[in-house]
């Protein structure tokens, strides 16, 4: 199929560290609005794959095609602008802020007026109106003038998506949304994933099961490096040779997973 077809098209990507193959001839095609899962085991190179993705790192070999522009040796930031934008496991927050603020800072930046009217959120409408919809598309107005440092890790997580947003991108990356949320705080995140814009495509990288399968309608398994394979989700669910990977790195817990997706 063209790539043409695709807004975000990876080809044959290799990584190679000091001789040893990290991400070995990885193919990955995202369509507009695709809701797509990356999963594997721990070790399996899921990190390096969106490393080479977004940027962070160059690829030995292959190429990046963002909606049809080649991206392979930009910058993290050139490739943000152009719309390839990235949550983290660990959220990169400015803790000092207030969600506001920091949407603000954002919508701002987006807009082209810089970084001096976050400070006074109402000094601009179009900040003010963008700001307000996200803060209730995220669930964040009754948090929205305390310290990001002080609010519940649950809210500090939709505030990470709810700044990625805020960048207009086209396709985002979400890097394990719900590491280290409480369970009592995960309901109101796992809406706002589901909720998420249908236009933009979004690859999720996820160890949670139970998000994986209820989010996404095409997955892809990476075990050392490279593709086991890819598909809808009852296929992935039904395959041997994935519950086998899972059983074999004693991550039982997905294994269970899968099996009762397979079940369902």
């Amino acid at each position: 199929m063209s790539e043409a077809l695709y807004v975000l098209s990876a080809r044959g990507l290799v990584k190679r560290f000091d001789g040893v193959t990290a991400t070995d001839n990885v193919t990955l095609n995202l369509k507009k609005g695709a809701r797509h899962a990356l999963i594997g085991p721990n070790g399996a190179g899921k990190t390096t794959l969106v490393n080479l993705l977004t940027g962070v790192l160059a690829p030995s070999e292959g190429s990046i095609v963002l909606e049809g522009s080649d991206i392979t040796r930009l910058s993290v930031h050139a490739r943000a602008r152009l719309g390839l934008v990235r949550t983290f496991q660990i959220n990169q927050l400015f803790d000092s802020l207030t969600p506001a603020q920091s949407l603000a800072l954002v919508v701002s930046q987006q807009i082209g007026l810089g970084t001096k009217l976050w400070q006074v959120l109402g000094s601009n409408k179009k900040v003010v109106e963008r700001c307000e919809v996200l803060l209730e598309q995220f669930h964040l107005t009754d948090v929205m003038g305390q310290p990001t440092c002080e609010i519940a890790y649950g809210k500090r997580r939709q505030l990470e998506i709810a700044m990625a947003l805020a960048c207009e991108p086209r396709v985002l990356l979400l890097d394990e949304p719900v590491a280290g949320v409480p369970a009592a705080e995960r309901g109101e995140l796992l809406e706002i994933v589901d909720a998420l814009p249908q236009d933009v495509a979004v690859l999720l990288i996820e160890h949670d099961m139970d998000l994986v399968f209820s989010f996404a309608t095409r997955m892809t398994v990476l075990v050392n490096g490279a593709v086991l394979m890819e598909g809808e989700p009852d296929d992935i669910a039904n395959d041997p040779r994935v519950k086998s990977v899972y059983l074999g790195h004693g991550d039982a817990a997905s294994s269970t997973i899968l099996e009762e997706a397979r079940r369902g």
